[in-house]
C-alpha cells in the first residue's frame, strides 16, 4: 500500500481543523471526551486566545491553526490597499506568535505565511487575489502535513509487528495535527490498516490529562484496543514487558537530536533505555529546528492551579493547599542519547542523530 491508497482509504471519524468560506472552525479540545464541541473563529484575537487556551494544541495543529489565523487577519476588516494589508499581516504575526513560545511549527507557519505575503505583494496590486493565495498557502499547509504524516506513518509501520503493543503520550495523532491522522499514531493507523493488529498503552499525562481525554477519545473513535494507565506506573509497564515499543511526538527537535515534548517524554525515554524498549519520536521536518540551541528554546510553563487541581465536568476541583508553590513546566528535554530514532516524512534519522538529522534537513532543504 503506497501513500496515494493510504490517502484515500484513510477516513477520520474526528475532523479537529476545518477551514469553512471566512472562517475556521476548531474542534474544541477542552471539552473532550465529555462534549464534543465545535468554535468558529474569525478574527485574530479568537485565533490567538484559541491557541492561548489550548482549545486547538499539538505542534502542527498549532501550526495550521496560525496559518489560517494570518488569512483571517485580511478577512476580519477590509484593506483597500496592499500597504494596509501587510500591516495587518505583520500585526496578526506578532499577535500569533506571542501565544505559546516552545512549539516551532507556530514560528514556521508565520514565517512562512509572511514570507509568502511578502513576495506575493511585489506581484500584485489586488487585495483580493493576496487574500485568495494567501489563503491557498494556508490550505497547501494543511495538505503538506497530512502528506507528511501519511509518509512518516508507513516508515513507522515498517517497525511494528503483529501483536505490538505501543507506548505513547499526551495527545500526538490527529487532534494535534489537525489531520486526523497524527503523527505517532500515524504508523499505529497504517499498521492497522495493513492487516497488524496493533494497541496502545496510553499514560494520563498530567496535568491537562492529553493522554486520558485526547487520545483515548480518538483511538477508541478510531477501534484501535487502547488502556489506560497512571503516568506514575511507565516503569512497571515496562518492567513486566506489557509494551514492545515507545512512540512519541514532538514540539520541537534540535539539529543535535535533543527533543522538546510534553513532559513525562524524558521519563519514558529514560525507562526505555534502561528497559532495552525502542524509543521512536515521529514528527515531520517543520518541527525540526535548525536555528537554536537546546539551551536556547524557551520551556513554556502554565497556570499553577492546573497541578493544584483536577479537570471534572463540574469544573476543576482543588486537590491540595491552594496557594503552594508550584512548578508547571509543559514540555521537557530529552537528550538525543535515550532516542532509538526520529522518523519523518524523509525517512528514518537513527543514531548519531547529530550527524543523521542535519542529513535530512539538508535532503529537505535541496528539494
Amino acid at each position: 500500500m503506497d501513500a496515494r491508497e493510504i490517502r484515500e482509504k484513510f477516513k477520520p471519524a474526528i475532523r479537529p481543523i476545518q477551514w469553512v468560506g471566512d472562517k475556521l472552525v476548531l474542534l474544541d479540545q477542552r471539552a473532550l471526551p465529555f462534549e464534543t464541541r465545535y468554535i468558529e473563529l474569525k478574527t485574530v484575537d479568537e485565533v490567538a486566545e484559541a491557541i492561548r487556551s489550548m482549545a486547538v494544541r499539538g505542534a502542527p495543529a498549532i501550526g495550521i491553526t496560525a496559518a489560517f489565523g494570518m488569512v483571517i487577519a485580511m478577512l476580519e476588516k477590509q484593506h483597500y490597499t496592499i500597504n494596509a494589508a501587510m500591516e495587518a499581516l505583520k500585526r496578526a504575526k506578532e499577535t500569533l506568535a506571542k501565544t505559546r513560545p516552545t512549539a516551532v511549527n507556530l514560528f514556521w507557519a508565520l514565517e512562512r505565511m509572511y514570507d509568502k505575503a511578502v513576495k506575493l505583494a511585489t506581484e500584485t496590486t489586488s487585495v483580493r487575489e493576496l487574500t485568495h493565495l494567501l489563503e491557498e498557502e494556508a490550505k497547501k499547509i494543511f495538505e503538506e502535513e497530512l502528506e507528511a504524516e501519511i509518509k512518516m506513518g508507513l516508515y513507522g509501520a515498517e517497525l511494528l509487528e503483529d501483536g505490538d503493543v505501543v507506548l505513547t503520550i499526551c495527545n500526538a495523532g490527529g487532534l494535534a495535527t489537525g489531520t486526523g491522522l497524527g503523527t505517532a499514531t500515524a504508523p499505529i493507523y497504517i499498521a492497522n490498516m495493513l492487516g497488524k493488529q496493533i494497541s496502545v498503552v496510553a499514560p494520563e499525562t498530567r496535568p491537562w490529562q492529553q493522554g486520558a481525554r485526547l487520545t483515548v477519545y480518538e483511538l477508541i473513535h478510531n477501534k484501535i484496543p487502547t488502556t489506560l494507565i497512571a503516568d506514575t506506573a511507565v516503569g512497571l509497564v515496562m518492567y513486566k514487558k506489557k509494551v514492545n515499543i515507545v512512540m512519541v511526538g514532538a514540539d520541537r527537535i534540535t539539529l543535535d537530536g535533543h527533543v522538546f515534548n510534553k513532559i513525562g517524554t524524558l521519563n519514558e525515554a529514560v525507562l526505555a533505555h534502561e528497559f532495552g524498549i525502542p524509543f521512536y519520536v515521529v514528527a515531520p521536518t517543520s518541527t525540526i529546528d535548525s536555528k537554536n540551541k537546546p539551551n536556547e528554546v524557551e520551556i513554556e510553563e502554565r497556570n499553577p492551579d492546573e497541578v493544584r487541581t483536577v479537570r471534572t465536568t463540574q469544573g476543576n476541583i482543588y486537590i491540595t493547599i491552594r496557594d503552594v508553590s508550584v512548578y508547571n513546566p509543559v514540555f521537557d528535554i530529552t537528550p538525543p542519547k535515550y532516542i532509538t530514532g526520529v522518523i519523518t516524512e524523509r525517512g528514518i534519522a537513527i543514531q548519531p542523530l547529530d550527524r543523521n538529522i542535519p542529513r535530512i534537513m539538508n535532503i529537505y532543504n535541496r528539494d
